[in-house]
């Protein structure tokens, strides 16, 4: 099945940091080009010796993604790649070969790491060639739902990711089981290459415009949905856990048990609906913070966030669905408790047809709260672009020809983010967690800004360094629509 794009088309490198006017961009001339190479940190090895040790290889995989097969690239060989998993405050150290014919890194997304161990080329290291490998050293400070996935170009649009679980040593659990969910849409090996997409896009050579932009050229066929334009690709296929809809994978207990499901968004270019036919999800944390519960049927998840859910299982057989919004398709995983007929992979669950939660109407656990302060700083962002010609930007420009936000350590830096577009964005920021004011302060470090709105979000400068802050699809955060923080 060929994928299918829209008429928004991509303007320059941005995610993999890995262009010359992206090396110059990371300099102290930020926002001049120029061919000065950035002088980029060491790997920190002072930590003492590591709780959670491992090697991990990306290499080119045949992947089974439930009789279809895919020549892609993974951790391992394995989609997702294998969790990894260590508690709060202890160290990890990951040594990753590349067996990939070009440079990769790796960056734990969300984790609030030292500067180095970031994984960002041209940022925070150097990439790291094929035949290569390097060692990541870090403490995780947080417990919580994270995952793992390069940051050197679209190769996150391959099969390149996997969860990073931070368990909490003094949670008391109260659940019997505990599933990790990973959403992905996917093309590669069996539709056009990532860049191949990425290579037409960026021949269309779109300006940024700025301003509130209501272009409403929609993408062919897609953009049916109430939070505005929310994607650029049809996607042949849509999975859960590695696997497409027709050969779902099943998750088995027992009536009446309580599971923990912790669901990650590992796509590209695609948002979700989520749904667990017959049954009402409590929502527990959101990135890995805790929030007050909230029962929902069903909820949005945008690209790069996480949320922890607890339910409470019935009898029988089950779909928990993760539709692709404003496009056709989904992902379908089972939970079978007991007896009954396998749902075809066309099932929709009624649930995903009421009002679906938002990952930022949530409010944070009294314990997950930054301590309250005026800002020291405030900063307007702009995410800016249009569907036609396509392009995307920030405060008006692309990366490389950005001014990167510079703050001092120990600064409450307040980041006023007004969506000039007619597309929602998913905006991550590395190496910190965003306190959201007008949720009571609840904490996330990626935020969907939908079409016209304006997110305030407040940032504590304590981990000083280089920190990427872009957008999390990945074909917007490629064209440009990324900058730094830096301090």
């Amino acid at each position: 099945m060929p994928t299918a794009y829209s008429r928004r088309r991509l303007l320059a490198t941005g995610f993999g940091l890995g262009g010359a006017a992206l090396l110059s961009a990371c300099t102290g001339n930020a926002g001049r080009p120029g061919p000065t190479t950035p002088v980029l940190p060491a790997p920190t090895t002072s930590f003492g010796a590591p709780a959670m040790a491992t090697t991990l290889q990306a290499g080119v995989s045949q992947i089974d993604l439930g009789g279809i097969t895919a020549t892609t690239w993974a951790y391992g060989g394995a989609l997702p790649g294998k969790e990894l998993r260590a508690k709060a405050g202890e160290v990890l150290r990951i040594h990753v070969e590349n067996a990939l014919p070009t440079e990769t890194s790796v960056h734990w997304h969300g984790v609030r790491l030292h500067n180095a161990a970031d994984g960002v080329p041209g940022l925070t290291q150097e990439p790291i060639a094929a035949a290569a490998s390097y060692t990541y050293e870090f403490l995780a400070p947080d417990p919580g739902t994270y995952f793992f996935h390069p940051h050197s170009g679209v190769q996150i649009d391959r099969g390149l990711y996997a969860p990073l679980i931070i368990d909490d040593p003094a949670e008391p659990g109260g659940y019997d089981h505990e599933w990790v969910l990973m959403l992905d849409d996917w093309t590669d090996g069996v539709g056009k290459s990532p860049d191949d997409i990425l290579a037409e896009f960026k021949a269309q050579n779109g300006t940024v415009g700025t301003g509130m932009n209501h272009d409403m050229g929609g993408m062919d066929g897609m953009g049916n949905s109430p939070l505005g334009d929310v994607g650029d690709i049809a996607y042949p296929h849509y999975l859960i856990n590695g696997r497409i809809p027709r050969a779902p994978r099943t998750l088995t207990a027992k009536p009446g048990q309580r599971a923990r499901v912790r669901i990650i968004n590992a796509a590209a270019d695609t948002l979700f609906r989520v749904a667990l036919g017959g049954h009402v999800m409590t929502v527990t944390h959101t990135d890995g913070f805790a929030v007050q519960p909230v029962e929902t049927r069903a909820l949005y998840l945008a690209q790069g966030e996480r949320v922890d859910v607890v339910v409470t299982l019935g009898d029988g057989v089950f779909a928990l669905v993760a539709a692709a919004e404003g496009k056709s398709g989904q992902g379908v995983i089972l939970v079978r408790t007991g007896s009954g007929a396998v749902p075809p992979a066309t099932v929709r669950p009624a649930e995903l047809d009421t009002d679906p939660l938002l990952m930022t109407a949530l409010m944070p656990a009294d314990a997950a709260r930054l301590s309250q302060r005026e800002p020291d700083q405030i900063e307007q962002v702009t995410l800016n672009g249009q569907m036609q010609p396509y392009a995307w930007g920030m405060n008006g420009t692309v990366f490389g020809s950005d001014n990167p936000l510079r703050t001092t350590s120990g600064s409450r830096v307040r980041l006023q983010m007004t969506n000039e577009s007619m597309m929602a964005h998913p905006m991550h920021i590395h190496g910190h967690t965003w306190s959201l004011p007008a949720n009571g302060g609840l904490r996330k470090d990626t935020v969907l800004v939908l079409p016209m709105q304006t997110i305030t979000a407040d940032l504590h400068a304590d981990n000083p360094g280089k920190w990427a802050y872009h957008c999390h699809n990945i074909y917007h955060a490629e064209i440009g629509m990324m900058t730094s923080l830096q301090y």
